[in-house]
Formats: structure tokens, C-alpha cells, sequence
């Protein structure tokens, strides 16, 4: 499919998380990134300068640039998702650098849930390892659309052919069990740059594009559902002004599909049908919109729509439930409780819900089921069934990862404890 150049700016923006194992060099090769594409300002070179000097290191500790926090670095590790923004001439990138260790899943699950690929680094020297599993296991989960696998530290190894051919056969055995749509292996040495932004001169056998260009030229524009039509109310629009005095537009981002002006759509819960009247946005209106363009659509009929409703095509209606499946992912202290009562947040809409089973756990470094034990705790991943107070619209996750996706909330400190993608 293909849609007018409205996107074109949206289309450059690639979202990016990274994983791997504790010192398998997300930071320095996220640092590397950064420093070779010339995307560090100078004051930020001259910090990272002065802490490498302290620190006593040989080198530019390119790992600095990333561990925002002196705590941090005292202790030798990321704890945190940290953010970083950078851009070429080509594309502009959002980082999410997740930390390594096991007890960190859930931020995994935080840095990764938005992302269009994401990089799991191996240590050549360890090849793949139970976190190597354990990564690519929740990037399976999470359906994010490409994988990049960073051969890391093959300078450790002499640049061998043999051990990075033998690493990719491996993971590609294990790989075969998961739902991985767009998988791709790169050599490199983040410490010393190699495959990074600039081809290696020590492994003329491969013949692959660097970590970069891979970014540079993922395709994306096709990561979005534009199938099924479905716009999420966010906000009503009342200006009550004398300009447009009789004006009401609902606002919300696209989640799915592509909605036309004189579309015949259907509106949930009520299942009322009226036509769109127009697509408005600040810069004027549009014929089509479509996944991520933020608008807000009039409506021919005066419907009683407001936030958590949803906009459908009557012939590419979601799943109404109260009942829903999900894959959970664990993410607090307090463990999951059946029968235990939660806040749901799905697309715009609130609602409450019970756990009303847990069918299975999963062992995330062997794909195994447990269905005899319930005990879901903080970074477990389980299979289990609410029941909402409301109907929610759900897609599954797999093909809509918006309205496939929820939140669970403890009512009582409004704390993010679970999230959900719908089976």
C-alpha cells in the first residue's frame, strides 16, 4: 500500500531498543554509534574526555556517553531505560538502552514495546547464552518487526569467520521455535569500531552492510496495521467559540487502518454508523489518514462519542469482550494475585478488571510451559484470563501491537504492574 508523502517524515523516525547480556557492550557500542556518526556535541565529548581520564582507562570510555547517572557508573551498571536521540542525513533514531541483567525484564519490555527493531548483542567469545534466549524470546513476544543480532567483541576472537558463522547457525536453530519475521547478524567491535558506522578492514569476509546502514534502511512503513481501521477517541473538540460555534472533531492518533472523508464508520460501544465529514488537522484538512497521524474527525451525526470509544469500519469490527487472553508480563514487587482486582488501561479507555486465571508460566530461556505453577512474580511471563467491569476492542497483539496491547494498574498506588498483549 501506498500513502501520500504526510508520512514521509514519520517513515525517516526508526524507534530502537538494544539487549544483551551484562558487559556485552550496549553502552559502548550505543556510545560508538554516537561518536562516529558525530552526534555528541562537544561539551558532552569533552565530560565523557575528562571521566575516562579519572576512570583511568586507555581509551574513550564511549560507554560514558549513555550512563547518565554517577550512581550508575559507581556501580558499574545501567539500571534504568535511557532514552538517546540522534539522526543522519538518512534517518532520525530513538535509543532505548535497556540494561542486561535477568532482573531487568521489565524494562526490556518498557524500552522495547514501541520500537521497530532491536538490537540484541552476543559476546563472540560466550556466543549464544540463556540471556541470549531470554531476549529474543520477549522481542518475539513483543512482535517487534526486525531483529538485528551485534556479533559483539570480535576482536576478542582474532575477527574469526568460523566463530561468527558458528554463532549465527546456533541462534538460527533456536530461532526457528519463535515468531521472528526479519532477522540479520552483524560482526562488530564496539570498542574499536569495527562494522559500527565504519566497514571493518580486519574482516574482509563480511560482505554484509554495517550496523548503521542496517538502520539507515530497515523498511518500516510497513510495521503498521493499515488493514483494519480503528481510531481511539482521546479528547472531544468543543471550541465554543463564534468561529466555530457548532463545531465538534474527535481527537486521537491512528491506530489501525485508513479512514477517508465520506467513510461510513461505526462507533464503539454503541454500534451507531455515520459518515466521516471531515479529517482536520493544525495544518488543514486531509482526504485520508492512517497510522500514526494524529487528527480529529468530524462526523455527519451528532453521536454521544467521548473518550475510550473507538471509530471502526462496521466491516472490520474488533474483538468486544469482557473476557480477554493474554501473554503478562509481570513488572512489580507484589506478586500477581488471582481473583486480585486491577485498573486496565487499553488505547484511551479505563476500565477495571479480576484475574480470573492463570493458565500457564512460561520459562523464557527454554520456551517451556508450566501449567502447575501460578505464582506469577515481578519479571515472570504467564499466560492468563481477565474479565473487565466494560467491553474492551481488541485486536491481537500480533497483528495491531496498539490495540493489542494493556496495562494493568494496582488501584491503591497507581503503579504500573503488569502489561499485556492480547492472544
Amino acid at each position: 500500500m501506498t500513502h501520500t508523502t504526510n508520512t514521509y517524515l514519520d517513515m525517516k523516525l526508526l524507534r530502537f531498543s538494544t539487549a544483551g547480556s551484562v558487559d556485552d557492550g550496549k553502552s559502548t557500542l550505543i556510545g560508538r554509534l554516537l561518536y562516529d556518526s558525530k552526534s555528541i556535541f562537544e561539551d558532552q565529548l569533552e565530560a565523557v574526555k575528562r571521566a575516562s581520564i579519572q576512570k583511568g582507562t586507555e581509551h574513550l570510555n564511549l560507554a560514558l556517553i549513555t550512563d547518565g547517572l554517577r550512581a550508575e557508573r559507581e556501580q558499574g551498571i545501567t539500571i534504568d531505560v535511557a532514552y538517546r536521540y540522534f539522526a543522519t542525513p538518512k534517518r532520525k533514531f530513538i535509543i532505548a538502552d535497556t540494561p542486561g541483567h535477568i532482573q531487568y525484564t521489565r524494562n526490556m519490555v518498557t524500552g522495547s514495546s514501541t520500537a521497530n527493531a532491536s538490537l540484541v548483542l552476543i559476546d563472540a567469545r560466550n556466543g549464544v547464552t540463556e540471556q541470549t534466549c531470554r531476549h529474543s524470546y520477549i522481542a518475539s513476544l513483543l512482535k517487534i518487526p526486525h531483529l538485528v543480532f551485534c556479533i559483539n567483541k570480535m576482536d576478542l576472537v582474532d575477527y574469526s569467520q568460523e566463530v561468527y558463522d558458528n554463532i549465527c547457525k546456533e541462534f538460527t536453530v533456536f530461532a526457528k521455535l519463535l515468531d521472528l519475521r526479519d532477522i540479520r547478524f552483524v560482526p562488530v567491535s564496539a570498542l574499536k569500531g569495527d562494522n559500527v558506522v565504519k566497514p571493518s578492514a580486519n574482516m574482509p569476509w563480511y560482505t554484509g552492510g554495517t550496523l548503521m546502514e542496517v538502520l539507515e534502511t530497515i523498511e518500516i512503513d510497513q510495521d503498521n496495521d493499515f488493514v483494519k481501521p480503528r481510531f481511539p477517541v482521546q479528547y472531544v473538540i468543543r471550541p465554543e467559540s463564534t468561529e466555530y460555534h457548532d463545531y465538534r472533531g474527535y481527537a486521537g492518533r491512528v491506530a489501525g487502518g485508513v479512514f477517508h472523508k465520506g467513510d461510513k464508520v461505526c462507533i464503539l460501544p454503541s454500534r451507531l454508523t455515520t459518515t466521516i465529514k471531515s479529517i482536520d488537522t493544525a495544518t488543514g484538512e486531509l482526504e485520508e489518514a492512517f497510522p500514526p497521524l494524529s487528527v480529529t474527525i468530524q462526523l455527519e451525526d451528532d453521536i454521544d462519542i467521548s473518550r475510550g470509544d473507538m471509530i471502526v469500519k462496521p466491516e472490520e469490527m474488533p474483538t468486544v469482550s469482557q473476557d480477554i487472553e493474554i501473554m503478562m508480563c509481570w513488572m512489580n514487587q507484589r506478586p500477581l494475585q488471582l481473583n486480585g482486582k486491577y485498573i486496565v488501561k487499553h488505547t484511551t479507555r479505563e476500565v477495571r478488571c479480576v484475574i480470573k486465571e492463570i493458565q500457564y508460566k512460561v520459562n523464557v530461556n527454554n520456551l517451556e510451559h508450566i501449567p502447575d505453577d501460578k505464582s506469577v512474580q515481578l519479571n515472570d511471563i504467564a499466560r492468563v484470563t481477565i474479565r473487565t467491569t466494560k467491553p474492551l476492542f481488541t485486536d491481537p497483539y500480533r497483528t495491531n501491537r496498539i490495540t493489542g496491547a494493556l496495562i494493568l494498574i494496582d488501584e491503591g498506588t497507581n503503579e504500573t504492574v503488569g502489561v499485556g498483549m492480547v492472544e
